[in-house]
Formats: structure tokens, C-alpha cells, sequence
């Protein structure tokens, strides 16, 4: 919450949409009226419901974008290559900020990876035909799946404990962790800020939450760490998945940061196990302490 009044167009729109007497009391009318019909009242007043919502979700977009100063178009179909090429030529010769919604579909093209989005996010070698990938040669369990492990066993004596994801529940192992205690998980998407100023909340209400985010992504969180997390002193595990070189995912995944910025904040106790068994030392020391 800032401390002097929102502005900007954003603020401004939607105060005047949700602020409109006009508005609200047609809405009111309109659905106590339709209630008021023999027999058929409920349902159409839910009938009614889903119209608008359907309305809402087509005019919404453009009505937002022009109000924000946006020129809108869309939304197309982004795997039709002839009508985007041909409204992308169209749109270059318009003046102003616009905006162009595309809508595209996961693995398009490829049957297997449109039936599971999940499996060929991000792959190694697989084969052409079923999309199964082929097997490595080590079969040893990895570090994200010892730390959910982990994890589990120590919930299972804590209820205090929760997990935190950022999107990253498969990536960092949590599914087993989920499918154990499927209310003491929370995957807030691709939102790593928001992930730590979660954590830091429940760590008020004495909760302990344990905040999995790969290494490279926290970078994005470094204020709340600051400010929301050490500042105020309080109880959340940070572990960090790809930590170090991280191979197959590439460059943009590669933690090699971490060690360095994460120093330099006062309170922030920094522990990188040398093996599986110190990890699992480690997360429960982390944990308890």
C-alpha cells in the first residue's frame, strides 16, 4: 500500500467503473426484476449472470487498453502466421502505444506436447513419436526430490509448517509434498515478490514457511527478502533449487549469484550442503532453529 494516493489512468478507471451509481443500481434493478419472473427467475437471473460475464470478458480489453492510453487489437489467432503477418503490417503504421493480443497454444503442432504442457516444458533427448523421453543413464534421486522428502517427513510432525512455490511445484519437487498435504501448499504463479511477502506474513501468525524458488528467479524478490523478510527477523526457509550450473535448463537458469547478494543481508544465514544427507540435515536445522 503506497503511502500517497494511487494515480495513473489505471486507478483512475477503475474508480470511476466501480464508483458509478448509474451502473450499480441498473445492475441491481435488472437482477432483482428478472428474480421476480414466474418459474423461470432463478434460472435466468444465472443466465443473466454468465451474459454479462461473457460481454465483460469481450469489452473489457479494449474498453481497459484506450483507457490507459492503448491502442487494442485482438484478440487473434497467433498460429495463423498469414492473418498476424497481415495485421502486424497494419497496426506498424498506426501512431501511439498498442497493444496486440495473441493467443497461442502450448506445443502446437506436436501432439504430445499439447496433451501434457508439463512434460515437454523443458526437455533433454525424447523420442519423435511418443514424446517419452529417453532415460539417463543415472537413476539417483535428485536434490529436489530428497528436499521434498524432507519436507514431508518434517510436516508430518509440524503442522506448522507450509510450502511456497512460484509456479515451480513440479520443478522443485513439491508434488509429493502436495499430494500430502494438499492445503498446506500454495503455488502463487509466477509471482517470486509476492511468494517471499506471503512467506513473511504467515511467518507472523507463527507459521513456518518454507519458500522453494529457484536460485536464478529469487534475484527478483531481493527488496522483500530486505525489507519484508530480515528486516523484520522472522522464521522462513529459503530453498533454492539450481543452485549452481544448471545444466539442461540453460544459461537464464543458472544460480551463480545467489551466494554473493544473498550475503550481504544482515540476518540472512546461508548453508550449502556438500551432500544429500547434510541437506536433509540442513532443512530440518533451518526448520527447527
Amino acid at each position: 500500500m503506497s503511502i500517497s494516493p494511487n494515480v495513473g489512468a489505471m486507478t483512475k478507471y477503475l474508480t470511476r467503473l466501480t464508483a458509478a451509481p448509474i451502473y450499480r443500481r441498473f445492475e441491481t434493478d435488472v437482477y432483482e426484476l428478472l428474480g421476480k419472473i414466474p418459474a423461470v427467475g432463478h434460472p435466468a437471473q444465472e443466465l443473466a449472470g454468465r451474459v454479462k460475464e461473457s460481454l465483460t470478458n469481450l469489452v473489457v480489453p479494449t474498453v481497459f487498453f484506450e483507457e490507459l492510453g492503448f491502442k487494442y487489437f485482438g484478440p487473434i489467432d497467433g498460429h495463423n502466421l498469414d492473418d498476424l503477418v497481415d495485421t502486424m503490417k497494419h497496426i506498424k503504421e498506426i501512431g501511439g502505444p498498442i497493444v496486440l493480443h495473441v493467443l497461442t497454444r502450448k506445443g502446437k503442432g506436436y501432439k504430445p506436447a499439447e496433451a501434457d504442457r508439463l512434460a515437454l516444458h523443458g526437455v533433454t533427448q525424447f523420442d519423435k513419436t511418443t514424446g517419452a523421453m529417453k532415460k539417463k543413464a543415472s537413476n539417483a534421486p535428485t536434490y529436489s526430490h530428497l528436499f521434498a522428502e524432507a519436507l514431508t517427513e518434517i510436516a508430518e510432525m509440524d503442522p506448522k509448517v507450509v510450502a511456497i512455490s512460484a509456479a515451480m511445484i513440479e520443478g522443485t519437487g513439491l508434488r509429493v509434498f502436495e499430494k500430502r498435504f494438499p492445503d498446506r501448499i500454495y503455488d502463487v504463479g509466477i509471482a517470486e515478490q509476492h511468494a517471499v511477502t506471503f512467506a513473511a506474513g504467515m511467518a507472523t501468525q507463527g507459521m513456518k514457511p518454507v519458500c522453494a524458488i529457484y536460485s536464478t528467479f529469487l534475484q527478483r524478490a531481493y527488496d522483500q527478502i530486505v525489507h519484508d523478510v530480515c528486516l523484520q527477523n522472522l522464521d522462513v526457509t529459503f530453498v533454492l533449487d539450481r543452485a549452481g550450473l544448471a545444466g539442461d535448463d540453460g544459461a537464464t537458469h543458472h544460480g551463480v549469484f545467489d551466494m554473493a547478494w544473498l550475503r550481504t543481508i544482515p540476518d540472512m544465514v546461508i548453508m550449502a550442503p556438500k551432500d544429500e544427507a547434510e541437506a536433509r540435515d540442513m532443512l530440518y536445522t533451518a526448520i527447527e532453529h
